[in-house]
């Protein structure tokens, strides 16, 4: 969904489509920056990239006429949208039905030009991003007891195939909502699979890597097509999952980090719905593997995204 960053942006994962009428959707990371008059897209998130690393693409919000549904243009597209600027058209790809009437929403409104009222003077008003994104929905969860497993989903009703889709020859990111697939020889149900960025333990470099939450370790891969794991992460090494509050790490957005016995990880979600729902998901994956004898011991707090177990 889209969010707004740290520096008072409008932020989100979409797909677009770069080259014209090729069908081919490309991941790309979206910054709306109202103050700058412009919609900028990179590799990834900034924070992410090497410094100096520039955007791959922009657009002036004065050049775009209309933001609008392209479900009718483009049928094999899952929730499309097409951005009309002049003689060229922008298709994108939103994660699932409310990203993508957020994303037309936020749009449009920062396209719009406030005309002001007579005796108010020449001033128009500039909507702020959090005025331009509103309220953001909250997603409520419900949880299941599903062999054993505590299994954290979204009680709203999500498209079918919005994640893990191959739309237009793209493989779309397991990162939203948890899922069951099952990997080689595998037999452990996954509880929640997904993209985030990770810092490294001695080059403290930050590098994008696949996680997979089972009933028993986290593990993470170099990719979502690697069978062997770079690190297996057992949940009885697992201490305490929460939101990153220390200060070197602030400027990163939807950081937590997750103490182990042998080192604290930090990670970082692509979205804050993204990385609530991880630290739910680990909490609750701690919680069955440790049964109710040990987990009796346990302080969770939901409400702050807090959960510390006894070492």
């Amino acid at each position: 969904m889209p969010y707004v960053d740290r520096q008072n942006r409008i932020c989100g994962f979409l797909d677009i489509e770069e080259n014209e009428n090729s069908g081919r959707f490309l991941r790309r990371y979206f910054i709306l920056d109202t103050e700058q008059g412009s919609l900028l897209w990179y590799m990834d998130n900034p924070q992410n990239l090497p410094k100096g690393a520039g955007n791959v693409g922009s657009l002036n919000l004065s050049y775009i006429s209309k933001v609008n549904d392209a479900t009718k243009q483009r049928p094999k597209a899952e929730f499309c949208f097409v951005i009309n600027a002049g003689m060229r058209k922008f298709y994108l790809q939103a994660n699932d039905q409310q990203d993508l009437v957020e994303w037309i929403s936020v749009l449009n409104n920062a396209i719009k030009i406030t005309v002001p009222k007579p005796g108010e003077g020449h001033n128009t008003h500039a909507e702020t991003p959090q005025e331009l994104l509103g309220t953001m929905k909250q997603v409520s969860y419900k949880t299941e007891i599903i062999g054993g497993v505590p299994i954290i989903t979204a009680t709203q009703e999500q498209g079918e195939g919005h994640n893990g889709a191959d739309r237009g020859g793209v493989k779309r990111a397991q990162n939203q909502m948890p899922y069951f697939l099952s990997r080689g020889a595998q037999d452990q149900a996954i509880i929640k699979a997904g993209y985030c960025v990770k810092q490294g333990a001695v080059m403290k470099n930050w590098k994008r890597r696949y996680f997979i939450l089972d009933e028993n370790s986290l593990n993470y891969y170099k990719t979502d097509m690697e069978r062997e794991p770079l690190r297996v992460i057992p949940l009885k090494e697992i201490h305490k999952v929460q939101e990153c509050k220390q200060s070197e790490h602030m400027m990163r957005d939807n950081l937590f980090e997750m103490v182990t016995s042998s080192r604290t990880f930090y990670i970082q979600a692509d979205s804050p719905e993204d990385m609530h729902s991880w630290i739910k998901a680990i909490s609750g994956a701690i919680v069955a593997q440790r049964g109710p004898g040990r987990s009796a011991n346990t302080r969770v707090r939901c409400d702050s995204d807090v959960l510390t177990f006894p070492k």
